[in-house]
């Protein structure tokens, strides 16, 4: 039976192990990032320990015969952090995000269950091998650190040449904008476009306001850091 101190101990280790790997996941502006993975590490070690010293705060009588699986606590965590990695998962017209950061969620539950576990070493080796695949590996991947993505809604007057006069000014900055959502807004004469921007960092929101306001036509704009679907309160 393990004392209070260590159960706490194990507890505070999976929690400071998981905020490395979610000090990592804010740098680069990810919806989950060190609250998140500080959270699943931290539970997933509280789940280990009830796991294994359960059995001692029930009070049973020091002949009875009690069977306890302590593996199913902690086979249930493996299951159910997928749900949550889900919720990190977000797809964009054809792309798909968050796929890292769901794997990254996933390996915070199993680093939080090495600290629960007491095997502390372990948990250790996996927070710097994550670090490492999570920071040093990034320049085997096209990656737009250097890149800000904003989601913008705009109406502008119709004409038939809107479309393609705006993408050329967004060019004009090194923006990018794949996809462009049409939508004629009955018979106002004037257009909704809806598109996700992917912009250099030293144009910023303020450059690409800035920029689309001074296109011809645009009555009303929109920008926003990222979509709803993507969106936290806290």
């Amino acid at each position: 039976m393990l004392s209070h101190v260590e159960m706490i101990s194990r507890i505070a280790l999976g929690a400071l192990f998981g905020s490395a790997i979610g000090f990592e996941r804010d740098i680069h502006g990810r919806p989950a990032g060190l609250r998140t993975h500080l959270l699943v590490s931290m539970g997933s070690a509280t789940f280990m320990v009830v796991s294994t010293q359960c059995f001692f705060y029930q009070g049973y009588d020091a002949g009875s015969h009690v069977e306890i699986d302590v593996s199913r606590i902690a086979a249930s965590v493996v299951s159910g952090i997928g749900f949550l990695a889900g919720g990190a998962i977000l797809k964009t017209g054809v792309s798909i995000q968050g796929l890292t950061t769901a794997a990254a969620l996933w390996l915070a539950a199993a680093i939080g269950l090495c600290a629960g576990g007491g095997m502390y070493v372990e948990g250790a080796a996996v927070t710097v091998m994550g670090l490492i695949s999570l920071t040093a590996f990034r320049i085997f991947e096209d990656k737009d650190d250097g890149s800000i993505r904003r989601y913008v809604s705009l109406t502008v007057d119709d004409s038939p040449d809107c479309v393609g006069r705006i993408a050329a000014a967004l060019a004009g900055i090194e923006a990018k904008a794949p996809d462009f959502n049409y939508e004629r807004k009955g018979d106002t004469g004037q257009i909704g476009l809806a598109f996700e921007v992917t912009l250099p960092e030293r144009t910023g929101t303020s450059g690409l306001i800035d920029l689309l306001q001074k296109q011809p036509g645009v009555r009303h704009m929109h920008v926003r850091l990222r979509s709803h679907a993507g969106s936290h309160a806290d």
